[in-house]
């Protein structure tokens, strides 16, 4: 079978071509370029540039390339960004997946992978949160997520695809320099930048209810979401049509912001130039949200393989091909 990968020119969706490629699934990729580069892209690989609202190339594209299974990564993320277009990010995120779940049920394709986020629970107050955790997401983003939980689990079971929604924590790291994410959008490149910049790293709030006073944080390697993708695919094919798997993708292992600035400062070797200042909390920022990883273990037979040191050291060298002036 061939699996079609949307958003497979991003971040994520690289190392998941990367990771099901060489496990031997054959894979195509979709994206418009919006935020991905062509150039993670590898060679050999079928390649359309397109949107998820076209649904006149959706058909095209799952009809010509054979489509079987999809894996489904593109969608608007930011958080800030989706509280300042709300109806920018139901569109893309929401009509859009309506738009591919239409065409992959008209042209019989048979699998359908999720690509959702931890922002579905919200600010859960729980030492881990599992899948059973309540969701209740605090901003558009996140809502989006969770209505396309509910879109893919009813639209598999009305149409006889066999589905599945992982739910990823704090991504970071990278399988490869060239692969590294080129955002600043999360806490460990907003530390490499800051740093490269001669400044202070900031900690958004240090007097939440935690052992050091900083928000904790469940941490994963994007090469271990990847292979979760990997996992998760292989086993739709498996299970029975019209039945739904959720399940979270983390380590279960929490680090704070204050541990994880640390690290950084001396992977990095930038040491005590890493000190951070402390600022207001952020808004909408829970205290601690870990992962429990015990049912995509028991379902799976997946686990993480890379620590937080790993994820630092393989984003730490993304940076510094980009901004060699940073590598000390």
């Amino acid at each position: 079978m061939t699996w079609l990968i949307t958003g497979g020119a991003g971040f994520i969706g690289a190392h998941v071509v990367r990771a099901m490629r060489t496990a031997g699934e054959p894979v195509a990729v979709y994206d418009d370029l919006s935020t991905g580069d062509a150039d993670r892209i590898p060679e050999g690989v079928p390649f359309v540039k397109g949107s998820t609202l076209d649904s006149e190339l959706l058909r095209h594209t799952l009809a010509d390339l054979r489509i079987s299974g999809v894996v489904h990564l593109a969608a608007k993320k930011q958080v800030a960004e989706s509280v300042e277009r709300p109806l920018h990010y139901y569109r893309e995120n929401v009509y859009g997946l309506q738009t591919l779940l239409e065409a992959t049920a008209e042209t019989g394709v048979r699998q359908f992978l999720f690509s959702s986020s931890a922002a579905v629970y919200g600010m859960p107050d729980v030492k881990l949160v599992t899948e059973d955790t309540p969701c209740a997401p605090i901003n558009p983003y996140g809502e989006t997520k969770l209505a396309g939980e509910w879109l893919v689990r009813a639209a598999g079971a009305a149409h006889g695809m066999t589905t599945a929604s992982l739910r990823y924590f704090n991504v970071a790291g990278a399988a490869d320099e060239h692969l590294a994410d080129t955002g600043v959008f999360n806490l460990i490149p907003m530390v490499f930048e800051k740093l490269t910049q001669g400044a202070a790293p900031l900690i958004f709030g240090d007097d939440y209810d935690t052992e050091d006073g900083t928000c904790v944080r469940d941490f994963i390697h994007v090469e271990d979401i990847a292979s979760a993708h990997l996992a998760a695919a292989r086993a739709l094919s498996a299970r029975a049509s019209g039945t739904d798997l959720t399940v979270n993708i983390g380590r279960g292992e929490g680090v704070s912001v204050r541990e994880m600035i640390e690290l950084i400062a001396e992977v990095t070797g930038y040491g005590a130039d890493a000190s951070p200042v402390s600022a207001a909390r952020r808004a909408g920022d829970p205290a601690r949200v870990v992962a429990s990883a015990d049912r995509i273990r028991a379902e799976l037979g997946w686990s993480a393989r890379h620590d937080a040191r790993e994820m630092v050291a393989s984003a730490w060298a993304g940076w510094c091909l980009r901004h060699p002036e940073a590598h000390r």
